[in-house]
This record gives C-alpha cells, sequence and structure tokens, in this order.
C-alpha cells in the first residue's frame, strides 16, 4: 500500500515524462478507462481530464492550481465574451484574459529577469518571493521554498493555448465551451500538455464527441510515431547531448574548434530530435486515445530559407505568432517599414517566450533580421530576374540556423564569446582516425539523424507505408527491435525534454 502511495504522490526527483516507465504504466491505465468508457463521451472525456490533472500532479506537482485557475479564468471569460452583445464588454473581458494569463506568466518566467532590468537601469533592488509557494504551504502545510520561483511545466504552452481560445471567441471564430469539463480536456490533455504543440480550440474541441474509432491503420501509425519519437530521443538527442553537446557548451576553452564545430552540428540535431520526437510520441498517444492533434515539424532542416525554416519549425508556435501577435499589429498591410518593425517585435517575443535572458532575445533578433533582409533580397532578385541555386540557399539557411542554435544553446554571453573566439582561433586540423576514434559513436549518430532526417520524402513514405501495410509478425519483429535498442539507450542517464524548460 505504501508502495503505491508513494508512486501516486509527486515525486520532484523522478521525471514523470514519456522517457520514464511510470508513464507506460499510467497510460496503461488510462487506456482501460479510455477502452470501458469509449462508447460514453461525457464519461471517457470526465476520466481523461481527472488523469491529465494527475498527470499534470506527477510532472509539476502543486502548480497544477495554476493550471486549473486558467482553465476556471478562461472559461468564465469565453461565456461571458460568447453571451455579450456589447463591444465595450467583450473587449473589456478580452483585455482581461490577456491580463491574467500573461501576468501569471511574467511573474513565474519573467520576475528575476524583470529584477535584474530594474537594478540594472534604475538601482532599485527588488526582492522575488514565491508568493504560490507561501499560499501552498499554508493550506497544505507543506514545506515548498518561497524564496525561490520555479519554472511551472509547459506553463508557456497552456498559456498560449488558452489565450487562443479566448480571442477566436472574440472574433466569433469559434462559439464559447459551455461544459467545463470539455474545456478543462482542452486545456489539459496530457500527451501535449507540457511541450505542445500548441492546439486551437476549434482544432480539438469538435473531436470530444465525435465517435471513438481506432482503425488497425491508425494504431500502427501511432505505434510508429511512438517508437520514432522514443528513438529520436533516447537514441540520438540524448547521446549527443551526454557524449559531446553538454560537454562543449560547459567548457568551451577545453575544446577545439573542430570539437566545438561539431558540438554546434550536434546540438542541431540534438534540439530538433528531442523536440519533435516528444511531440511525435504526444501525437501518437492522443491518436491512440482517439484524438488528432496538429503537426508541429516538416523537416525543417531542409529549409532554403529562413522563412520557409519557420513554416517547418515548431509550426504550432510560429502560427500563433502569426495569427495572434504579427496580424492584429498590422502584419503586412501598412507599408515596407511597419512590416519590418511589426516582424522584428514578433521574433523578439518569440525569442522571449523561450525564456528570460537576453541570449534567447538576441536569438530572436537574428531570426528577425534574418527575414527582413530575406525580403529585402527577394525584392532585389525578383527585379534582376535571379533566383539563387536550391542548394546554396539550402546551405546559407541551414548554417545560419546552426549558428542561432549556439546562440539559443550558450548558457551566457561569455560562453558565447568564448565559444565563438576559440572556434576561429583554434581551429586545429585534426588526424581523422584520431578524431574518428575520440568521437565514433558520436559521429555515427549525427550521420544517422542528418541521414534520416534528409532522407527524400518519398521514400520515407515508401517506407512507412509499408511498414503500416506489413504482416503483423514483421511489424512485431520491427518493434521489438526498436525496443530494444531504445531501452538498450535508456540504461544511461535520460535527459529531460529540452522544451520542459519553456
Amino acid at each position: 500500500m505504501e508502495n503505491i502511495i508513494g508512486i501516486l504522490k509527486y515525486d520532484p526527483q523522478s521525471s514523470f515524462v514519456f522517457t520514464h516507465y511510470l508513464f507506460w504504466v499510467f497510460f496503461g491505465v488510462v487506456l482501460l478507462g479510455n477502452a470501458l468508457l469509449f462508447n460514453r463521451s461525457v464519461l471517457r472525456n470526465a476520466f481523461l481530464f481527472v488523469a491529465s490533472i494527475f498527470f499534470y500532479y506527477k510532472a509539476g506537482g502543486y502548480y497544477f492550481f495554476l493550471l486549473l485557475f486558467s482553465t476556471i479564468v478562461d472559461y468564465c471569460i469565453g461565456l461571458g465574451i460568447g453571451s455579450s452583445k456589447k463591444q465595450r464588454v467583450r473587449k473589456f473581458l478580452l483585455v482581461l484574459s490577456l491580463v491574467v494569463n500573461l501576468s501569471v506568466l511574467a511573474y513565474f518566467k519573467y520576475a528575476y529577469f524583470f529584477a535584474e532590468l530594474l537594478f540594472q537601469l534604475f538601482g532599485l533592488k527588488v526582492n522575488v518571493v514565491n508568493y504560490f509557494s507561501l499560499i501552498t504551504n499554508a493550506f497544505f502545510k507543506t514545506g515548498l521554498a518561497t524564496s525561490h520561483i520555479l519554472l511551472p511545466v509547459g506553463i508557456s504552452f497552456f498559456t498560449f493555448q488558452t489565450i487562443s481560445y479566448s480571442v477566436d471567441v472574440y472574433r466569433n471564430r469559434i462559439k464559447p465551451v459551455r461544459n467545463m469539463l470539455d474545456f478543462g480536456f482542452y486545456v489539459s490533455f496530457f500527451p501535449q500538455l507540457v511541450a505542445g504543440p500548441i492546439v486551437r480550440a476549434w482544432e480539438f474541441i469538435p473531436q470530444l464527441h465525435q465517435k471513438y474509432v481506432l482503425s488497425e491503420k491508425r494504431f500502427w501509425w501511432a505505434v510508429w510515431l511512438i517508437l520514432g519519437g522514443l528513438f529520436k530521443k533516447m537514441v540520438i538527442s540524448d547521446h549527443l547531448s551526454v557524449n559531446l553537446v553538454d560537454r562543449v557548451f560547459d567548457a568551451p576553452m577545453m575544446y577545439s574548434g573542430v570539437e566545438l564545430l561539431m558540438g554546434a552540428y550536434a546540438y542541431t540535431l540534438q534540439i530538433y530530435c528531442d523536440f519533435s520526437g516528444y511531440t511525435d510520441i504526444a501525437i501518437g498517444v492522443a491518436l491512440i486515445l482517439g484524438f488528432k492533434l496538429p503537426n508541429n515539424f516538416n523537416l525543417p532542416y531542409v529549409a532554403t530559407s529562413v522563412t520557409d525554416f519557420w513554416r517547418r519549425w515548431h509550426i504550432s508556435l510560429s502560427s500563433w505568432l502569426r495569427d495572434y501577435l504579427y496580424i492584429p499589429l498590422g502584419g503586412n498591410r501598412h507599408g515596407t517599414i511597419r512590416r519590418g518593425l511589426n516582424l522584428m517585435i514578433t521574433m523578439l517575443l518569440g525569442g522571449l517566450w523561450h525564456g528570460a535572458g537576453w541570449l534567447f532575445v538576441i536569438w530572436g533578433a537574428l531570426h528577425g533580421l534574418a527575414l527582413l533582409i530575406e525580403k529585402m533580397m527577394l525584392g532585389v532578385f525578383k527585379k534582376v530576374n535571379f533566383k539563387m541555386p536550391k542548394f546554396i540557399a539550402f546551405l546559407l539557411t541551414f548554417h545560419f540556423i546552426v549558428f542561432t542554435w549556439v546562440v539559443f544553446r550558450s548558457p551566457d554571453m561569455e560562453t558565447l564569446r568564448l565559444f565563438l573566439m576559440r572556434l576561429t582561433s583554434a581551429f586545429l586540423i585534426y588526424n581523422p582516425s584520431e578524431l574518428f576514434h575520440a568521437y565514433a559513436s558520436v559521429l555515427f549518430v549525427i550521420f544517422l539523424g542528418y541521414m534520416l532526417h534528409w532522407l527524400p520524402s518519398e521514400l520515407e513514405r515508401l517506407i512507412k507505408y509499408n511498414l503500416i501495410r506489413a504482416n503483423v509478425v514483421i511489424k512485431m519483429i520491427v518493434v521489438v527491435v526498436f525496443s530494444v535498442i531504445i531501452y538498450q539507450f535508456s540504461l544511461m542517464d535520460i535527459k529531460p525534454f529540452i522544451y520542459f524548460r519553456f
């Protein structure tokens, strides 16, 4: 009994995520409940809502109250906007939603950033206190630390999700959700709760009361997504992180320029495999439960421009920023200068969304500047009737992205300076055999990861199509082989998903 209670309790030292065996035990229980209630959509949605809240409690502890708070606030505001016929009232309620949600996000994510900024600009020292911990300790007699604010997992994702709901109700794109459990389930659905994709209400809520259908093809497609996602995360991403990336970014002065360049390429692959791996697992898990989540990645490293990259990378965030920030700011409707300003604001805030630090702001600014330059050059190229060869455009885009990931990954400005300085001043030419001997497994994983990413899309579709249609014995052999490989790599330290920090 004590063991069961221990499993049910929140343990900050145990990551309740897709790479932990306890999650799959939890998912097995959820599947059983889903199977028993699949013909009763109201009860099934209520069960999945409770399961999702439990999942968030296991992942983030008492911060699940923030999730409930955000849910209740935007549920009530949505009803108010939908029932009011006065534009002034509707606008007030929308602003209220934005203020409440963004204030909570700013407090937990940017309190230290703003406090440091106030001190640097005005010499004003602000002591940051975790009032959430104070309240939780008072009500539940817990011993949470009050001198430090911890970032609740997934707060950036579910905050943007609830904001998009209020805005869409205000725009009359969707009708407000009347059932509190339905709305709570939409906000808290556990596969995508802590790292996306960011789901719009008009995409997800109509699915809540549809008939549950899980065909054989859909089931096996979900299985391949889950296995592929675990392979990306545990075999490629974590291996690169442990064996190269963390080392070179923690102490760049200890490595040569060649090793740092390898680290830059490795991190570019790591962050993609980590994040897209999570998304693949989330989509697969949701699909087995009967729900479709939007695609979040589309081969971003085949992009031939930065604009193209943002159509392929973190699609749910880039489209959110376009629809709820860039277009409301004016988009490209008010001339070139205004368009450039809107674009730069959007990318700066997109960078800041990732974290409270100047390097994230610089990362966003670099992307914004690149987008501006691209648009200017496109106009020039059209006038002179010039078209850049695709391969050259790909190489330029890819290496710009690699450079910006170095900025993104660096823990601080000094480390970034040392990394770039060492990259250019200590570029020693290694004996290829010595380099391969020292980094054989890393080089193999880098090669494997990029080759899988750059696999011709037609060939990739053919492989997936044949796997889905294959004999069940062949399918089981593939599942077992992949499971054994993934298990072997799971014996080393599992790294948390990168986007859990955002």
